[in-house]
């Protein structure tokens, strides 16, 4: 127990210095295709142009970093805060990119200013809350980047100098390629993070910066032994792992993603020798023919370390046989391993699952490696509802099964969103029958329910049932920190402001639903909540999946592309006592939606549940007055 809480918080620590890291690696990856082309021996050579190389190292890349510490920890007065004390030690250590000690200041800069925030939380008076946030950040800030010129700075520029002179020994030893014997299952155990963006490229950068390229940038990036494996598992695998292996081969070599083998190597932990030798091998190939890289790949695709490779033929033909001689022996081994271990079928999806577990959160890439067979997950602990735009009927769902499911104990994340964005960790979806196909061709891996009535379709509660007769218990958490988010915004006004008195129409007759959405629609442009491209925008959504919920309700809504149109959340509810035609369902309530950064979800749960009852809808239709009606959707 004690060794299993110790790896989660290595793999915590490595995932919290990549997300200081992975962010800005586009920067990265602009300072090294600057570096390869115009420095004195790159491809281009340009001397005006190279003196953009030292300021963005030496600048640039730190502040990137600093600022994304410190907003790790507290937003962006956290991310402010850590690039003022970055600063510090980028002065403090000029010599020396700063890194290491971006990674050190950024957080702190994140974590003493959010301290300070809660120390004086409710304790400012009215009105001086900016004058307050302004200074606090500035003098915090300030004293923190001194600390980090006098102190930080030349601390980490000696542990920096020490970490070089021992990577040079272990060159000179010959000894860099047995690194490997600890990046490679360091990788399996998800502790490549740590390994990586902790130390490998921090010191290869410096190394890059004063001598054009840094064996340690290929240590870890080197697809080849991966390769090597899912090489072996296409020619020797049986069952679904030979038959996932060329596509998870594409997605590991072209892509980068190097998590993707992972679960092979844990179907045959003796793999665990095949990603070894094929490390070290390329290692060796790297250090004997001179190969490196000007800037960190990640991903660590073959593409990403020809565009990062220096401008040398002998530079590229080092860094390509790497990969290749990585894979041959990779290959090799792990052919020996799955030809003389027991050739039983290999079930890459219960791999995929352990890997996870391992992990200790939901892989990214694990949806393509793992199928459905049409019937529901024994585990389940998240369901996404999808519509076009995420915005409407999705959400009007997932409040009504959010609400069934914590009627029935069960600690099941329910959220919505656009078909677009299906988060690759959805195990059940659910749409309306038009749009499943769609989200079945955007999530195959999942388990997909269509539903006819996002209002009061049966199949809620039938997947109530079987999720009571052995849904998992994993997500109490998740769910506890999105209602602490929704908890943290401020709506104490906004039904006033959402759903105004004003913007309530009783006893309307329109001739087609073109004519009530359009009336709806120019409410919305009326009151300021959407531009007047947001009309058409509605019509067009109407059009691709009808926008009748049921219960004698529809919700017209733009089109995803339409967000845009969006200037804040509103609604409008029109009362139409003898209905209109939407696709031959009568609605005789439309409500009217502009959604933004979901503030009009609070108001859009309460209609869904209000309307879930015939009882209320009735009310609401028979409804005198403005008020009545807003009464009666109030009353949730």
């Amino acid at each position: 127990m004690a060794q299993s809480k110790v790896k989660v918080k290595v793999q915590q620590f490595g995932n919290f210095l990549s997300s200081m890291v992975l962010p800005n690696i586009g920067a990265f990856i602009a300072w090294g295709l600057i570096t390869a082309l115009f420095i004195a021996d790159g491809f281009i050579p340009n001397e005006n142009l190279a003196k953009l190389v030292d300021p963005m190292v030496t600048y640039l890349l730190p502040l990137l970093i600093g600022y994304t510490g410190g907003k790790l920890i507290h937003d962006q007065r956290g991310g402010v805060v850590g690039a003022i004390a970055t600063m510090g030690v980028i002065v403090g250590a000029p010599e020396t990119p700063m890194f290491l000690g971006a990674m050190i200041m950024g957080p702190l800069g994140g974590y003493v200013i959010k301290k300070f925030d809660q120390l004086i939380e409710g304790k400012i008076k009215s009105g001086f809350e900016m004058l307050v946030n302004n200074f606090s950040a500035g003098i915090l800030g300030g004293l923190l980047a001194i600390i980090s010129f006098l102190g930080v700075g030349p601390a980490v520029n000696a542990f920096t100098q020490v970490l070089v002179v021992g990577v040079d020994w272990l060159v000179d030893k010959g000894l860099l390629p047995l690194t490997s014997i600890f990046i490679e299952p360091g990788k399996i155990l998800f502790l490549n993070n740590a390994i990586n963006h902790g130390i490998l490229s921090p010191i290869g950068i410096e190394q890059a910066n004063s001598m054009g390229q840094s064996v340690l940038l290929l240590l870890e990036a080197n697809p080849g032994p991966g390769l090597g494996v899912l090489l072996a598992f296409m020619l020797l695998g049986k069952g679904t792992a030979k038959q996932s292996a060329p596509g998870a081969a594409i997605i590991h070599f072209f892509g980068g993603i190097h998590e993707i083998y992972f679960p092979y190597v844990l179907m045959r932990p003796m793999l665990i020798l095949a990603v070894i030798l094929g490390g070290m091998s390329g290692v060796l190939t790297l250090v004997l023919l001179g190969g490196g890289l000007t800037a960190p790949a990640s991903p660590g695709s073959i593409l990403s370390i020809l565009a990062l490779t220096p401008g040398k033929v002998s530079v590229y033909i080092a860094n390509i046989a790497a990969v290749i001689v990585a894979t041959a022996v990779s290959f090799i081994v792990a052919s020996f391993v799955l030809k003389s271990g027991k050739q039983t079928e290999e079930d890459i999806e219960e791999a995929t699952q352990k890997m996870q577990e391992m992990k200790g959160k939901k892989s990214s890439v694990a949806g393509a490696l793992q199928s459905n067979d049409g019937s529901l997950p024994d585990k389940v602990d998240k369901i996404v509802f999808a519509c076009d735009a995420g915005m409407g009927s999705s959400a009007m769902g997932a409040s009504l099964l959010r609400k069934k499911v914590k009627a029935a104990d069960l600690d099941v994340y329910v959220t919505n969103t656009a078909i677009s964005n299906l988060p690759n960790d959805a195990q059940v979806v659910i749409t309306q029958e038009e749009l499943t196909p769609r989200a079945k061709d955007k999530l195959p891996s999942a388990y997909h329910i269509s539903v006819d009535n996002f209002l009061s379709s049966p199949e809620y509660d039938k997947l109530i049932d079987s999720l009571q007769n052995g849904v998992s218990e994993e997500l109490t958490e998740v769910v506890e920190e999105t209602e602490e988010e929704v908890a943290a915004v401020d709506h104490s006004n906004d039904d006033d402001d959402l759903l105004k008195e004003e913007n309530v129409f009783l006893n309307q007759e329109f001739a087609t639903k073109e004519e009530a959405i359009r009336f709806a629609g120019e409410v919305l442009v009326k009151s300021g909540y959407v531009e007047d491209s947001y009309v058409d925008a509605m019509i067009e959504r109407d059009n691709m999946t009808s926008t009748y919920m049921g219960n004698n309700v529809a919700i017209p809504h733009g089109t995803e592309a339409a967000k845009k149109a969006v200037l804040r959340s509103g609604f409008t509810v029109i009362q139409v006592p003898n209905g209109v035609d939407f696709d031959g369902q009568e609605a005789k309530l439309i409500f009217g939606i502009a959604g933004k950064d979901g503030t009009h979800l609070e108001i859009l749960s309460s209609i869904a549940v209000i309307c879930a009852e015939e009882e209320n809808i009735e009310k609401m239709v028979q409804a005198k007055t403005a008020k009545e009606l807003l009464a009666i959707i109030n009353s949730q």
